[in-house]
């Protein structure tokens, strides 16, 4: 990082770095990855939260350290099933401000607890800290739960057919599969951190990742825009290295881009309070491997499956066709 004159400069004005010199690395290593996400989805699994699973989740407030092991002991005589207790961490508390959030497994044939249930859990908790209050109390149903999970499903492949269909009309059908491959990545690398890291996924995770699909189509658009202009303006030159050009063009705007977004975001995630804080660290991951993928994933699929060099017309002759006899 260097200023030049008055002007911020994260990367040098005119860099040639070579960025799918090394796609067989770099692509093999994105698929190891997208492989590993998909293992631990399998074998390790979702840590869904209470929109999903169904359940009641309380957040409890008190002037005592909290004591999960005396918090358990106390849930443990009113067998409610799965109870889940953690204590939740902010440098925005006061040293009196303790708090901790239960999450309590769905009912057999009720929609949540009763409140005649959730007063005897706060009589059992108050038995171990007097100080202790609740502050928020929110019940989801099991049906609810299972439509949700629809809609998040649903929500998410709507987002990627859209792309597909947006990148197909702005560019060409080599570039519109380059991109949703991307997103695809962008998307299974996330839920394979989730799944390794166990944080809880709610309904915020399903719009971080959505949110997610827009950042990265916006970098992948800039990249692939520029591809295009370079693609008609230098002819003769390889594929690979008009990419390469292009990549480098877009490089500082994409540096500057992502670097901004994280700043804003770190910022969020130390000072924003745990209730979003789930949503932010996605958003943190999406953008690292939404550059990554935009810069090392969508261009390399392009690349592969043939793009023209004028889009304006169908090219006739063998010297504007498909790159399938690239270097």
């Amino acid at each position: 990082m260097r200023l030049q004159g008055k002007k911020l400069k994260l990367v040098p004005q005119d860099t040639s770095i070579d960025f799918l010199g090394s796609w067989k690395v770099t692509f093999s290593l994105s698929m190891a990855l997208m492989v590993a996400s998909v293992i631990a989805f399998f074998s390790i699994g979702l840590n869904f939260g209470i929109d999903f699973r169904g359940g009641t989740s309380i957040r409890t407030e008190a002037s005592q350290p909290v004591d999960v092991g005396a918090y358990r002991s106390a849930m443990a005589e009113l067998a409610l099933g799965d109870v889940a207790i953690s204590e939740v961490f902010d440098p925005t508390f006061g040293a009196d401000q303790n708090v901790a959030m239960i999450r309590i497994q769905a009912q057999e044939g009720t929609e949540s607890v009763s409140p005649a249930m959730l007063a005897e859990v706060e009589q059992a908790l108050r038995a171990v800290d007097p100080t202790l209050r609740f502050t928020s109390v929110e019940s989801v149903g099991p049906k609810v739960s299972g439509e949700l999970v629809q809609s998040a499903i649903l929500a998410v492949m709507a987002a990627l057919g859209a792309v597909l269909f947006y990148i197909w009309l702005r560019f060409e059908w080599q570039f519109a599969l380059g991109a949703v491959a991307a997103l695809v990545h962008d998307i299974v690398l996330t839920i394979g951190l989730f799944s390794i890291l166990q944080i809880r996924v709610d309904l915020a995770i399903i719009a971080a990742l959505v949110t997610i699909v827009g950042y990265s189509l916006n970098d992948t658009v800039v990249v692939f825009d520029r591809m295009r202009e370079n693609l008609i303006k230098y002819k003769k030159r390889a594929l690979i290295e008009v990419m390469n050009l292009s990549l480098n063009e877009t490089l500082s705007r994409t540096v500057m881009t992502s670097v901004t977004t994280l700043l804003a975001l770190v910022s969020l995630f130390v000072l924003g309070g745990d209730v979003i804080r789930g949503f932010v660290f996605a958003m943190i991951w999406g953008v690292i491997v939404g550059t990554w993928s935009s810069v090392f994933g969508a261009s390399v699929v392009g690349k592969r499956l043939g793009v023209k060099r004028d889009w304006s017309k169908n090219d006739t002759d063998k010297g504007g066709t498909q790159f399938s006899t690239e270097p």
